[in-house]
């Protein structure tokens, strides 16, 4: 029995001081991790930041280009008939988002759905404007329509609310 307490007398002292050990040992380690994940994730921040912005920039850009007025600018074409400006525009629209699907990787879900919504929603006024008319007839009769259907819109437009939404989610970064 002496020889068991006698054994007891070193294995314990030396199991409390194992335990600190660890535990110590265990924290840093830890907190050692913690840092080195925080530096990555700063790391990170530096490169995806810009590109990040530069994505909240082309989308602003992107409904910059699809608001009717630039739209009808860059599109119409002399002599063009209301069939030929219609689909003129729904390539053009079409066109526009495609070349900035990739920014999708940089924004949120909601945005990008919401952008996508805008996107079918221009689409869908384009062809509803041209609904009822001529497709032989002048474009002046679809220009007309689809400047009063902007002008009705008025602050509804889902193209004002989105670039609001990207220049919301754009503030947050900072």
């Amino acid at each position: 029995m002496i020889a068991i307490l006698e054994i007891l007398k070193y294995i314990l002292p030396a199991l409390v001081v194992f335990a600190t050990v660890y535990y110590l040992v265990d924290a840093h380690f830890k907190q050692q991790l913690r840092v080195l994940n925080q530096q990555q994730k700063l790391e990170a921040q530096k490169l995806t930041l810009p590109l990040k912005l530069q994505a909240y920039e082309r989308l602003i850009l992107l409904f910059e280009r699809l608001a009717l007025d630039q739209l009808l600018l860059r599109v119409r074409g002399a002599g063009m008939t209301v069939g030929e400006l219609q689909g003129a525009l729904l390539i053009a629209i079409s066109q526009e988002f495609d070349h900035n699907v990739s920014q999708q990787l940089y924004v949120s879900e909601t945005l990008w759905q919401m952008v996508s919504f805008t996107k079918s929603e221009l689409l869908s006024l384009v062809s509803k404007a041209g609904e009822g008319l001529d497709p032989a007839g002048s474009d002046e009769q679809l220009v007309h329509r689809l400047l009063l259907v902007q002008e009705q819109l008025g602050t509804a437009n889902p193209m004002l609310k989105t670039q609001m939404a990207i220049r919301t989610e754009a503030g947050k970064l900072f």
